[in-house]
């Protein structure tokens, strides 16, 4: 494992573990956020990693967010937070690889944003939510931003005016979680599912991230012509690579395809 400070990394094969260890509850500092943003920008440039799990040290906390007593020591709050942004994910361009969050614990504010940037978010019962900004005299800015298009607007909404805390079970009934796990089971069923994604398509799974990300804010025709006339940059190297050959063939021969990324 490689050590960044408070962020440390593991790989195996091509799935690659970033784990958030900073004592005592993993609040993310300035600094922080720019090795975590240097971490994730090298993952989006590896060609041989395919996914990436994002974690936290401990049982406790998942992340807070922002990092209270580094402020107390001088960070500002719209300082440089590097490359991706708050948590090093939340703004990075072009990353068009699947990245899963598991939580446990505490997750709120900055660390709730950094969860909901993930693909798919496995949690544990002990898991527990809130965007409490509010109560801070803050606004959680990329929350609002993107919960209201995740889940439905008045519930987005509750949860942002109040700043309350919701559990596992609500954040799965409204569709943020992916499955709720026992503690123990974790981080186990986390890389059960990095496995099944890992033995994937790379490079559809690139061109699904890309189309959604480029679609979020587009008419919907004006989305599908960019697709069928490959426009986007991920479905014209996807439709003309030889994992697509490769894709009819093995259903042809009906056989598992043996994907390349190329």
């Amino acid at each position: 494992m490689r050590t960044e400070g408070p962020v440390k990394t593991r790989r195996e094969g091509a799935i690659l573990e970033v784990t958030l260890d900073a004592p005592k509850a993993n609040a993310i500092s300035l600094k922080t956020s720019r090795v975590m943003g240097q971490v994730f920008r090298d993952f989006r440039d590896d060609d041989s990693l395919r996914i990436c799990i994002v974690r936290s040290a401990g049982e406790k906390f998942f992340c807070p967010g922002w990092d209270l007593k580094a402020a107390a020591e001088g960070d500002a709050v719209d300082g440089d937070y590097g490359v991706g942004g708050f948590g090093g994910l939340q703004e990075l361009p072009n990353l068009n690889k699947p990245v899963i969050a598991a939580v446990q614990g505490i997750c709120c504010g900055g660390g709730l944003e950094l969860a909901i940037s993930a693909d798919l978010i496995m949690c544990s019962t002990t898991a527990t939510f809130a965007l409490p900004e509010i109560r801070s005299g803050t606004v959680a800015d990329a929350a609002s931003i993107k919960l209201p298009k995740r889940i439905p607007y008045h519930v987005a909404m509750d949860l942002l005016l109040t700043g309350r805390w919701f559990d596992a079970e609500e954040a799965f009934r409204w569709g943020l979680i992916k499955e709720i796990c026992a503690p123990e089971d974790l981080m186990e069923k986390t890389w059960a599912l990095a496995r099944l994604l890992e033995s994937g398509p790379p490079l559809v799974y690139a061109a699904i991230k890309e189309v959604v990300r480029e679609a979020e804010n587009m008419r919907f025709q004006d989305a599908l012509n960019r697709v069928s006339k490959r426009l986007m940059p991920t479905v014209d190297r996807l439709y003309s690579s030889e994992d697509q050959l490769e894709g009819a063939k093995a259903f042809a021969e009906k056989r598992d395809p043996v994907w390349k990324g190329r």
